[in-house]
């Protein structure tokens, strides 16, 4: 829906939530974990906010001899299990006639035939208006083959008038290498603009809010560099161990896995300068300058740390290690933690270095962004006044509790001058009668809506493996990963890292 040729849409009216026009979605890989947990319930979400047009559409292939009703139930007991608003059987009475399931496998020419005509008699049923977004829910070894079948059978080009679009989810590559590669395969079916690459990161409000934080308000930016900055520190820390995945997990490890991602991209959002404006294109030039500024340490043995866990204790639970996981090579070198030092070459940044840690089976689940800023250059308190000081931080969580911390210094009560931190707390569960959104609700929205604001380019992508690369290689040819007790902090060297440079890791 045009909402310039809406006569009765005012555009200062906020009730009017951005709706998805005509449309429909078809998940590849739909029998896997991420779609039942997260992509179905999220469409169901969006359907039960009035987000989707009423002829909605969503068509699952898989290799499964289901008929149509059979994954309604499949759907219909996931949205039950893990949708985030209450369930209601009208809105789900609206959706489920949309729904359609194509079995096959991805080399087979008669399924994507199937799938043609599906989509095809949805386009007259359901008046999607052949808008279709393709999910590739699956591994990254069968993009090629799922793209060239799309192009092969006419599904990547929409009629006149109507669009076609990619999703794919990370890993994006394992290296730079193979990321060109399997870019060279997506592009050479979907143009770039058609191309949604999900980090799900950048769905959540918290992350989103970094640039509300810098460019919506004047007290933070003037202090966002390196002459009050003493060092950033980003950390993403799970409590689980691989779980089911040993499979994709092994050879891949924690800085592949997330680094290269997540915290690369909340590293450029955090460092990048203000971008001209909150359109796609503006975001990503802003991010690639921060990216291509990135330099990595000289002395890669001192200044990245890669870990494995061994069995411990965690939460009540004896816990078992990473070697001993079901289906994980007893030798194994892949890294279950890792931790680097990077510094930006740029102007606001020169000298400031930038802490990314990551790692499982760690003390807790969290993900946090620490700016720590410089002790103050001059203090007319005794040192014993100041003995509980530590350093000014602003600290941004983006889960579990998202929110944002102040920490600075206060006199403590009482008749002599003692200064202790203390901390200033938002958090969006106290501060919001709204929820917030799970990150694939706005993610497949904005899909829908092509909106790539939130999605990396493969520019940064590319970059992004630029940068991780000679870390892995260096690991490669030294040693092995530094061992830690399941439900600790990581390894000892991590905390040597930070010590040789005079700093310690926050305790989240």
């Amino acid at each position: 829906m045009d909402y310039a040729a809406n006569p009765l849409r005012d555009a200062l009216d906020r009730r009017l939530p951005r709706i998805a026009g005509p449309s429909g979605l078809v998940i590849f890989g739909v029998t896997g974990d991420l779609s039942r947990k997260k992509l179905m319930p999220a469409v169901y979400d969006l359907a039960n906010r009035g987000l989707l047009p009423p002829g909605f559409s969503l068509v699952g292939f898989a290799r499964r001899d289901w008929e149509h009703e059979d994954f309604a139930q499949v759907v219909h007991d996931s949205v039950k299990e893990h949708a985030r608003t209450p369930f209601r059987e009208e809105v789900w009475q609206q959706l489920s006639q949309g729904m359609r399931f194509v079995p096959g496998v991805f080399d087979d020419d008669d399924a994507f035939q199937t799938l043609k005509a599906t989509i095809e008699e949805l386009d007259k049923s359901r008046g999607t208006g052949g808008n279709f977004a393709f999910y590739l829910s699956v591994p990254p070894k069968f993009f090629p083959t799922v793209v060239s079948q799309l192009k092969k059978h006419g599904l990547s080009e929409g009629g006149e008038g109507s669009w076609r679009r990619a999703v794919i989810e990370k890993p994006f590559g394992h290296d730079l290498r193979s990321a060109q590669e399997l870019n060279a395969v997506v592009h050479g079916v979907f143009k770039p603009d058609q191309v949604f690459r999900i980090d799900h990161y950048l769905g959540k409000e918290t992350v989103q809010n970094i640039l509300a934080l810098r460019f919506a308000n004047t007290m933070f930016e003037p202090l966002w560099n390196r002459s009050y900055v003493d060092h950033v520190q980003i950390t993403m820390a799970e409590d689980i161990g691989i779980g089911g995945r040993a499979g994709y997990y092994d050879g891949i490890g924690s800085a592949r896995d997330v680094i290269q991602n997540h915290l690369l991209q909340l590293l450029a959002l955090t460092a990048m300068e203000e971008p001209a404006s909150f359109g796609a294109k503006a975001l990503v030039t802003e991010k690639l300058k921060v990216l291509n500024a990135v330099r990595l340490p000289r002395e890669l043995g001192k200044h990245t740390v890669r870990g494995q866990y061994t069995a411990g204790w965690q939460g009540g639970q004896k816990v078992r290690g990473y070697l001993e996981e079901e289906g994980i090579d007893p030798h194994s070198k892949t890294d279950t933690f890792a931790a680097m030092r990077l510094e930006i070459d740029n102007r606001r940044w020169a000298g400031v270095p930038f802490y990314l840690r990551t790692g499982k089976r760690l003390g807790r689940r969290v993900t946090e962004i620490a700016v720590v800023f410089q002790r103050a250059p001059h203090s007319p308190f005794d040192a014993t006044d100041t003995q509980e000081l530590g350093q000014n931080a602003l600290v941004i969580r983006v889960q579990p509790d998202e929110g944002i911390t102040i920490r600075f210094g206060s006199k403590v009560p009482g008749t002599q001058m003692e200064i202790r931190d203390v901390t200033m707390d938002f958090a969006y569960g106290e501060s919001f009668t709204e929820s917030s959104p799970e990150a694939y609700e706005r993610l497949l929205l904005d899909v829908l809506l092509g909106d790539a604001n939130l999605f990396p380019r493969h520019q940064e992508v590319e970059r992004s493996w630029e940068i991780l690369d000679p870390v892995e290689r260096y690991w490669e040819k030294h040693g092995k990963p530094e061992q830690y007790l399941a439900g600790t902090w990581g390894p000892q060297a991590a905390d040597e890292m930070l010590a040789r440079d005079g700093r310690s890791w926050r305790r989240p």
